[in-house]
């Protein structure tokens, strides 16, 4: 990959959880990734940030338990203005190992539970970035 990823990382609904979503901000930093940290956005807010700055990822901290619920509706509004294939969607936060498969059939690229381990965040995000831009260049 020539240049750096580029993420967004938000959190939607209200939850005060900081912990999660700073803590991986600081390790992608770490990684070499560019991080543009948008703190608490409504849905419609978090996709204009992305577009404004240009983002790889969009990376989600829910711990509010709503998860299935805010990526479905993350998803529409991503439809709704054509860039469901923009971005690499992912979610973290206190999300239960059985809803992994449904987030991602909503359309997350991939989910991280608790304890995840910063290697597999930061393998993931770019194989799946290396994958989108692949498929985007097939286009």
């Amino acid at each position: 990959m020539d240049k750096k990823i580029r993420v967004l990382t938000v959190k939607v609904g209200l939850d005060g959880h900081w912990r999660g979503v700073t803590t991986v901000s600081l390790i992608l930093k770490n990684a070499g990734m560019e991080v543009i940290f948008g703190g608490f956005q409504t849905i419609e807010n978090a996709v204009n940030v992305a577009v404004q700055e240009d983002v790889d990822v969009i990376g989600l901290s829910i711990h509010s338990g709503a998860h299935i619920t805010w990526i479905k509706k993350f998803v529409e509004e991503l439809k709704k203005r054509g860039l469901e294939k923009e971005f690499v969607l992912v979610v973290g936060g206190a999300i239960p190992e059985h809803d992994f498969a449904m987030l991602k059939q909503i359309g997350a690229h991939d989910v991280f539970g608790p304890g995840t381990l910063p290697d597999k965040i930061i393998q993931s995000i770019q194989e799946k970035v290396e994958k989108k831009e692949l498929e985007n260049k097939n286009v």
